[in-house]
């Protein structure tokens, strides 16, 4: 115990001295460790000695050197450490930078983008002989022969390896060709019989500086194998802000050499990237001068210069020139001698151009060369290959659409294509109309046109087919969906090819007005006087109505035919023309012609077309116009009958057959589309109206009585029954005068009309403010008090004296004030309704609330009659 009391003492006075350590005896320790663990933890609390300390203490002379790792690798830190290192590195400035730079970004930092895997650099490859050993490698002996044995032999702080039975030998500062040549040589000496194989095991870890414009300059413990590019991955790699051509690498304070990052870049030359040794600097200054270069290179960027750099040299930097440079024509923006930015051409085709220095700060564009200026002539539009084609004098439109099917898409129009000329001598536009179909189909005739240079064709999409086609593909996919072929979300994946294409395809711009645009415009901007504007309107049922270029042969016919030609619904009796001109005192004037278009169209009449001329087709009136009504309910024929202009309801009854036995004429609903209309805009304004109250009632506050509460909910109540009402459009008819009395007043029918004919109701409705709201059993002499006690009376909110009747037939009479009804205890007939309104008197003065709420019920009253059929 006294022993080890001492060995603790010793220990916890000396530790961490190395040389305190190793008067403690091998035997001593061993003493120590063989005692329990928790003894040993007691004994070195009292004493107050690391456990940890003591067992690293053991063998320290038969022990490497454990590596230290002094500062994390940039992949090992957190996101946040990161992210504070990009800031401080102002990541945020390089955005701007580029900006002002027009974009380009400095060259070679995308090196030190990536966080790699890993900073170490590869131990797994032979060890050059000129490696110096130093503390802390490991030399690996294989003994064999008489003698077989496999030593690892640490080199010691002190620089030797413990041989065994002969003693340390020096080994730091050898290469290792020389420590292994020494250790061949003491073997042969020393063990008769044995040989020795000399390799390196572990490496040693040595301490290196990264200064400088890195990203986090500091100091650095790497592999002895590591080069200047292996500390310059653990330190993050280089801010913009540093150069990447004079990187030092300084040793004891002297420059034992520089690594420009450009050989290693552009060429691969790692011939400068030394090996590094213990306590070595890597600084890295400030960047140097930069350029610019864009445009037709393979790698825009700014590039740092070495001095002297030259034009050519720099395009080389810069990948070379691509195919679409124009050498001849380099502008250079640079700054004079009064620091105004001025610019400067080189021609690369030449030696002075070549070797034309480039200064700090210029900023270098290559141009590319213009388009093909001809010998050619291009497709545009609904081709399957669009671009353009070799052209050589006698060719045709057969020479470039050679087939209707092949060579254009399936949704085109092949009947009519167009060929937009444009002059050499006046660099004007004109168009020719093409029947493309007769043009391939007899080559070399009439229609088949002779090209010329720089001729566009322009291929239109036909809309029909482009609108079938895509409802086909709607179905199909509706189909896919029913059949549970869907994507589990509502919608459904279409794997047909030819669906495939087709949504892949904009037809609009394949349209007339989307391709002859740029035409136009071009026609319209070379209009001169003398020359006037050659475009023409064609309005009316053509298919494709709107602006079009003057025919060539200026035929209203083929005006028409360039529209698509005549809808079925278009009246050949009659056109009009209506022409732009200038009287004899300069004054400008329009005229109407009126046309014979069925004689043009035969070709039994000319007409020729001139500028801004507007061609209108006119339509066959009520073309195809089919109204409707529908009738509903107790009608002998109910259906949707086909109305002709001008008809009655009476006659359309009387073609249905009439009335059944067992109509009841007076609750009638005849509906009106443009009645319905109405009611929704008065439930519109309604509703805002209702809107704005609210938020009036709501700011008011809260009274004492609650009264404004009230006020709130009740209008909360009916702006909900508003939006949840829908219009009706019925309009009050007396429908027995309509069957049985010839000289009541014709209802003239229109569109969209609906009749419902009830059958003969039995009750009587009771709605509105009353306890129980529903409908009672008709009852001979019972009057309105009778059916309102019935529900049981009137709610407090209910307004007693404006109580109304709501008749079968929609017309509405108020108890308290008809004559007819003689007050309150008129009896009522079978299908009418009480109706008992809010007291808006005592909420709010509103007159609004009561017409909104009168509204509603007569509404609803409509829509229950037509749903109990």
């Amino acid at each position: 115990m006294n022993l080890i009391k001492r060995l603790l003492m010793s220990l916890a006075l000396v530790l961490p001295a190395t040389t305190a350590a190793q008067s403690i005896s091998q035997s001593q320790i061993e003493q120590f460790k063989s005692m329990p663990r928790a003894q040993q933890e007691a004994l070195a609390r009292q004493y107050g000695v690391d456990l940890d300390a003591i067992g690293g203490s053991v063998g320290q002379q038969n022990q490497r050197p454990k590596n230290v790792n002094v500062v994390e690798p940039v992949d090992a830190i957190t996101d946040q450490e990161r992210e504070q290192a990009q800031s401080r590195e102002g990541k945020e400035n390089n955005d701007e930078q580029d900006r002002r730079n027009g974009g380009l970004k400095p060259f070679g930092y995308d090196l030190f983008a990536g966080s790699p895997t890993t900073f170490a650099p590869v131990t797994e490859i032979p060890i050059p002989n000129d490696y110096t050993l130093g503390p802390g490698d490991v030399l690996r002996v294989q003994l064999w022969g008489k003698e077989n044995q496999q030593l690892e032999l640490p080199v010691s702080r002190d620089g030797t390896i413990s041989f065994p039975q002969s003693g340390p030998q020096t080994v730091a500062g050898l290469t290792f060709d020389q420590a292994r040549q020494q250790i061949k040589k003491r073997v042969s000496e020393q063990y008769i019989g044995v040989q020795a194989s000399v390799t390196l095991g572990e490496l040693r870890s040595m301490r290196v500086f990264v200064l400088g414009e890195a990203r986090n300059a500091g100091s650095y413990t790497v592999s002895s194998l590591s080069t200047i590019t292996n500390a310059l991955y653990v330190s993050g790699g280089i801010k913009r802000t540093g150069s990447l051509r004079k990187i030092q690498h300084k040793r004891d304070g002297k420059l034992v050499g520089e690594l420009d990052l450009y050989d290693l870049l552009l060429a691969g030359d790692t011939s400068d990237d030394n090996r590094l040794q213990p306590g070595d600097v890597i600084f890295i200054p400030p960047v140097g001068d930069r350029v610019g270069i864009d445009g037709e290179v393979y790698r825009p960027a700014l590039y740092e210069l070495n001095s002297g750099t030259n034009l050519q040299e720099l395009v080389n930097l810069a990948g070379g020139l691509t195919p679409q440079a124009y050498p001849q024509l380099v502008r250079i923006e640079r700054n004079n001698d009064d620091f105004l930015r001025i610019i400067a051409e080189a021609n690369l085709t030449t030696p002075k151009g070549k070797k034309a220095k480039v200064k700090p700060g210029d900023r270098i564009e290559v141009a590319s060369i213009s388009d093909i200026t001809g010998q050619y002539v291009e497709v545009k539009g609904a081709a399957t290959r669009p671009g353009r084609y070799a052209w050589v004098p006698g060719m045709r439109v057969s020479s470039v659409i050679r087939s209707l099917d092949n060579d254009l898409l399936r949704e085109a129009d092949k009947r009519y294509a167009a060929i937009v000329r444009t002059d050499p001598e006046t660099d004007t536009v004109s168009v020719i109309n093409l029947r493309l179909r007769q043009a391939l189909g007899n080559p070399g005739g009439e229609n088949d046109i002779l090209l010329q240079e720089k001729d566009q064709f322009l291929i239109f999409a036909d809309e029909g087919k482009v609108n079938a086609k895509s409802q086909d593909q709607n179905n199909k996919v509706g189909e896919r969906s029913v059949s549970g072929e869907g994507t589990g979300n509502g919608t459904s994946t279409v794997n047909s090819p030819d669906i495939q294409e087709d949504t892949e395809i904009d037809y609009s711009r394949f349209s007339r007005e989307a391709l002859f645009a740029p035409v136009l415009q071009r026609l319209k901007a070379q209009a001169k006087p003398g020359a006037p504007q050659q475009t023409i309107q064609v309005t009316g049922p053509v298919r494709y109505p709107g602006e079009y270029p003057l025919p060539a042969s200026r035929q209203v016919a083929d005006a028409i035919y360039v529209a698509g030609g005549l809808k079925d619904s278009a009246s050949l009796y009659t056109a009009e023309l209506a022409r732009f001109s200038v009287d004899e005192a300069g004054t400008g004037e329009t005229n109407v012609q009126n046309l014979d278009l069925r004689a043009i169209m035969n070709g039994d009449v000319s007409v020729l077309l001139q500028s801004r001329d507007r061609l209108l087709i006119k339509s066959i009136p009520e073309f195809a116009q089919a109204k409707t009504i529908e009738l509903d309910g107790e009608v002998r024929y109910p259906g949707e009958y086909t109305i002709r202009d001008g008809e009655t309801l009476r006659d359309v009854l009387q073609r249905a057959g009439g009335l059944t036995d067992n109509a009841f004429p007076k609750g009638a609903i005849f509906t009106r589309e443009k009645l319905r209309e109405l009611e929704a805009q008065r439930l519109r304004e309604a509703e805002e109206r209702l809107k704005s109250d609210l938020v009036g009632v709501q700011l008011e506050g809260n009274d004492f009585g609650g009264q404004n509460a009230e006020r709130t909910q009740r209008v909360q109540e009916l702006l909900e029954d508003v939006q949840d009402s829908r219009p009706l459009g019925r309009m009050v008819i007396d429908l027995t005068a309509v069957v049985e009395n010839k000289d009541y007043q014709s209802i003239r029918l229109q569109d969209g009309d609906t009749l419902t004919v009830p059958t003969i109701p039995q009750s009587v409705s009771v709605f509105g403010e009353v306890q129980f709201p529903t409908s009672h059993l008709h009852t001979e002499g019972l009057t309105v008090d009778d059916y309102l006690e019935r529900s049981g009376g009137p709610t407090r909110q209910a307004d007693e004296e404006r109580v109304y009747v709501v008749k079968a037939d929609g017309s509405v009479m108020l108890p308290e004030k008809s004559r007819w009804f003689g007050g309150r205890s008129q009896q009522l007939a079978p299908g009418d309704t009480i109706i008992v309104p809010i007291d808006v008197d005592r909420l709010n003065q509103l007159e609004l609330w009561s017409n909104v709420s009168q509204i509603v019920y007569q509404m609803a009253l409509g829509a229950a009659a037509v749903g109990n059929l």
